[in-house]
């Protein structure tokens, strides 16, 4: 049985950040689990938008424990299940970090990381590591120690983009991208300021599908950006809402991707 809670909190960081969804107004599956929430797209079977709330301050070192499962509550032929990441390489993806929900008491925080491994919280990714995904799985500990004297409080945002050209793959589309928008409230003179950073996973280079084989080309990687969140609400299609105006990258003259800022470790991010 899928554990399900409060989900996501709009008035979490002490300004008001709703949950951002799909600009479009296509339907999507509203599932809500300890401390985060996911809107799945029935269509495509993959999340169209994750949001957890993080209490830097109050997070625990947990074993790392839970088995993935299908969400009960919707359909099988709605989620992208164990089918999908059977003898390949891909994993699957976390959007809502097993960590992130993991605070309160143990008992809390154990229910809370669980609750991670469902496949509506999952999306593949090419299998292993290098140096670029190594950064995107830390981004929000980064910016956690950043936010040290907000009250290390986060809501984050993380989902695939679901490009309409994805490549076919047992009854999906395989993702190419991935986006995250980490957002903080900074105190303020007179009241508390939402701040926001935005990042991009692009995967292109490791997914080659061939007549429905999967081939993760030796020599690809992952490259990993921070990018305005307005180009990301623009590639996602989901609109971002308040995030969009705080967000902290400054305004360059180059516009698009050729403007975006290639990471290569953590002291790459600008967060104000």
């Amino acid at each position: 049985m899928a554990d399900t809670g409060a989900g996501y909190d709009d008035g979490f960081l002490g300004v008001e950040v709703p949950l951002p969804r799909p600009a479009d107004g296509r339907e999507t599956r509203e599932l809500t689990y300890p401390r985060f929430t996911v809107l799945l797209d029935p269509a495509r079977r993959l999340a169209a938008v994750t949001g957890v709330n993080i209490d830097g301050g109050a997070l625990l070192d947990l074993p790392r424990t839970g088995q993935w499962r299908l969400d009960p509550r919707v359909p099988v032929d709605e989620q992208a299940g164990p089918a999908v990441y059977a003898d390949n390489d891909l994993d699957r993806g976390h959007l809502v970090r097993r960590r992130d929900p993991g605070w309160g008491t143990p008992a809390q925080a154990r229910a809370a990381t669980a609750a991670t491994f469902v496949y509506p919280n999952a999306a593949p990714q090419a299998s292993g590591f290098n140096q670029s995904k190594e950064l995107w799985l830390g981004l929000e500990d980064h910016v956690l120690e950043f936010a040290d004297a907000t009250d290390e409080r986060l809501a984050v945002f993380t989902a695939p983009v679901l490009a309409d050209d994805d490549p076919a793959y047992r009854g999906i589309r395989i993702p190419r991208r991935f986006f995250k928008v980490a957002a903080w409230a900074d105190p303020g003179e007179d009241s508390p300021q939402l701040a926001a950073a935005g990042f991009v996973l692009d995967q292109s280079d490791l997914i080659d599908v061939v007549q429905g084989a999967l081939a993760v080309p030796p020599l690809g990687a992952f490259r990993t950006f921070q990018a305005p969140i307005a180009d990301i609400a623009t590639l996602s299609g989901i609109d971002l809402g308040p995030l969009v105006t705080a967000d902290v990258l400054p305004q360059t003259a180059v516009r698009g991707e050729d403007g975006w800022r290639l990471l290569r470790a953590p002291e790459d991010v600008f967060l104000g």
